[in-house]
């Protein structure tokens, strides 16, 4: 089978998880090399290690070597601000883009929602950890019920959250609560992040609310367990932790919800989700890395098997 050949910019936690998780599960990707900052971090002496191509000298270099002939698609694990730059390079080289940043330069992509219709972009956007892992179940209610308003809180181990994500706190929660409404199909979206302390650190963990119009309760459950299935097709650890639940609410009773002040009657739909990761590099409780790295991999694998031409 033919691998086609793929490079990483940034070598810090979530790169490195990527990295190999493309050694051990792809069939059809091939790393042609990591690129990063810092020549002592463990992920490029892990490159190396592996008979990896390296470079900490920037992007430009990396793809002025030989190390870079033939690569298709570059994946991009460095911050929002610095993606913009890497588009630029590599939008004039032709080469594909996987942004696992918050830049959402191109469209947000959601593998088992929305990857089929955005084959062709040049560069897609993996949203975040906690879009990963909860959008899927707003899509999952809207597919069913309209949903007036969607509310999603993502607590993660702060162990996990390395200074890329510190540094993106801002961008996480504007670039979900979009990414609720164009992907997930919300009218309203709002996302709040949870940086929890606790020791031992705490598996990943997401709370999905949604006010939605009246429908069959058997039918939002159903598709909320089809989408859960879908999910944890590529990412293993994906799973709920309780029964949906689902309460009546009205008659046009006043919600006051965030930045919404709203009169609702219908359907409060509340999902509770757990994600372990898989423990490639990084430990089983980093389910927000694991997400990404697992959703990114299985966006480039279709984009690249469909042979898609941006």
């Amino acid at each position: 089978m033919k691998r086609h050949k793929i490079a990483i910019i940034g070598s810090g936690n979530i790169g490195t998880d990527l990295m190999i998780k493309v050694k051990r599960l792809s069939e059809t990707l091939e790393v042609a090399g990591l690129i990063g900052i810092d020549p002592k971090s463990d992920g490029i002496a892990r490159a190396q290690r592996l008979g990896i191509a390296v470079c900490c000298s920037g992007l430009g270099d990396y793809l002025a070597s030989e190390a870079s002939e033939g690569v298709a698609l570059v994946f991009d694990a460095t911050s929002a601000g610095a993606h913009a730059q890497h588009d630029s390079i590599l939008a004039d080289r032709g080469i594909r883009r996987v942004d696992l940043t918050p830049a959402a330069i191109g469209p947000f992509i959601v593998p088992s929602v929305n990857l089929d219709s955005n084959l062709s972009a040049p560069n897609v956007n993996m949203v975040t950890c906690g879009g990963q892992a909860t959008i899927p179940i707003v899509a999952a209610i809207s597919a069913v019920a309209p949903v007036r308003y969607a509310e999603i809180i993502a607590a993660i181990a702060s162990k996990s959250a390395g200074p890329g994500t510190r540094a993106n706190i801002d961008e996480f929660t504007e670039t979900t609560s979009r990414a609720i409404e164009l992907v997930g199909g919300a009218e309203h979206g709002k996302a709040i992040i949870i940086l929890n302390p606790a020791n031992p650190p705490i598996t990943m963990r997401d709370t999905v609310l949604c006010l939605c119009e009246r429908a069959n309760h058997d039918e939002i459950r159903a598709s909320v367990l089809e989408m859960v299935a879908q999910v944890a097709d590529y990412v293993p650890g994906y799973r709920l932790k309780h029964e949906v639940q689902i309460e009546e609410v009205g008659d046009n009773a006043p919600l006051v919800l965030a930045d919404y002040d709203m009169r609702f009657t219908g359907l409060k739909v509340s999902v509770f989700l757990e994600v372990e990761g898989a423990a490639h590099y990084l430990p089983s409780y980093a389910g927000n890395l694991d997400i990404m790295t697992s959703a990114a991999l299985r966006t480039a694998e279709r984009i690249l098997s469909k042979g898609a031409v941006g």
